[in-house]
């Protein structure tokens, strides 16, 4: 019985990754690990709460069924975090510290939310897109079976939006054509979509890449326009 964790339930994509593991029935049990519980019910949800971050990875060898998926969608901003420093703590060694202990309990297949847009020209000297980089490349240093990464653009459809300002404008984009939109950003549902689609195909023996990167135009592929409920 295949069983996914998630990491990051209680955020914007995150809780979109949930509610789709729950609607669907590629996974029949679903594992979260959060400071808070999750709003989200099911009978075959099992949710952990603990307040220390630093012992989520450990958890994760002590979940039964043992998960074959783990999502990681933890993120905060250096405003909610109070400074870079405390920010890099969560986005950069918190994920590492997940991927490798996901990776020391026997989990295939590693979901990792990125983001697009970090690897450009100046993407070494903006410390988001550093934390980004440096995630991803640990992910793929651990060398899973199987690991994903997505980059979504902006994440749109926020109940409570990290820029207003920025946010409303990516959503008004489709005023010019969808097209556009989708290369600026993505809602949290499509996003949280794609995630599970790609961690359904890999399940499914689909694809055969061991490190998989899903860029905006994939996410509104497998989160939208391919998207079956």
């Amino acid at each position: 019985m295949p069983t996914a964790a998630v990491f990051g339930c209680t955020g914007a994509v995150g809780s979109q990754i949930l509610a789709t593991l729950l609607a669907t029935d590629v996974f029949p049990s679903v594992k979260t690990i959060s400071r808070r519980l999750p709003k989200a019910q099911s009978p075959k949800l099992q949710a952990l709460e603990e307040g220390d971050v630093s012992k989520w990875g450990g958890m994760i060898s002590s979940l039964s069924p043992k998960p074959s998926v783990v999502f990681n969608a933890v993120g905060t901003t250096r405003a909610t975090a109070g400074g870079i420093q405390n920010q890099w703590k969560i986005d950069h060694d918190l994920c590492i510290e997940n991927a490798k202990a996901a990776k020391a309990a026997g989990v295939t297949t590693y979901v990792f939310i990125s983001s697009a847009g970090t690897r450009g020209f100046f993407s070494g000297y903006v410390p988001y897109s550093k934390m980004k980089v440096g995630v991803e490349d640990a992910i793929k240093e651990l060398n899973f079976e199987h690991a994903v990464i997505l980059r979504p653009g902006m994440i749109l459809g926020r109940e409570n939006p990290k820029n207003q300002f920025l946010e409303n404008i990516f959503a008004s984009a489709n005023k010019l054509g969808q097209g556009i939109q989708d290369k600026l950003g993505q809602d949290q549902t499509i996003i949280g979509r794609a995630a599970v689609a790609a961690a359904s195909m890999v399940e499914k023996g689909k694809i055969p890449l061991n490190y998989w990167v899903l860029e905006q135009a994939d996410i509104v592929k497998f989160g939208r326009d391919e998207w079956k409920e």
